[in-house]
């Protein structure tokens, strides 16, 4: 269960950083559709980057109260995968190839994440 929860703090504290920074730049390298200002990109990196530390946090102090721990991680993962289907559905999910492949790549990782988590909980 420790290794699953290793590649959550890495995955998301990158993908959280990189929205953060950089999160125009991110979008465009990753081949996903530009905002017009980076606030909404930077919300979800902050967000992100958030889950990564209480997740560190409750691996590095496991007597700590309000970390987030597998139980929450399965509905974040599961609910962040289903909105990133939906849009792969519907054709809004990028305007490029590589953003689309993107997208799915990352919403089979979200899920591959969720069902791990749900049976070594």
């Amino acid at each position: 269960m420790q290794q699953i929860l290793w590649a959550e703090i890495i995955i998301k504290g990158i993908a959280g950083l990189g929205l953060l920074i950089v999160p125009l730049a991110a979008l465009a390298i990753a081949g996903l559709a530009r905002p017009v200002t980076g606030l909404w990109p930077r919300l979800v990196g902050a967000l992100s980057l958030a889950i990564a530390a209480s997740i560190w946090i409750g691996q590095e102090y496991p007597a700590s109260r309000g970390s987030v721990g597998p139980a929450a991680l399965v509905p974040i993962n599961l609910l962040s995968a289903a909105v990133l289907i939906a849009a792969l559905v519907m054709g809004t999910a990028a305007p490029t190839r590589r953003g689309k492949v993107l997208v799915a790549a990352s919403a089979i990782l979200l899920i591959v994440l969720a069902f791990l988590e749900i049976a070594h909980a």
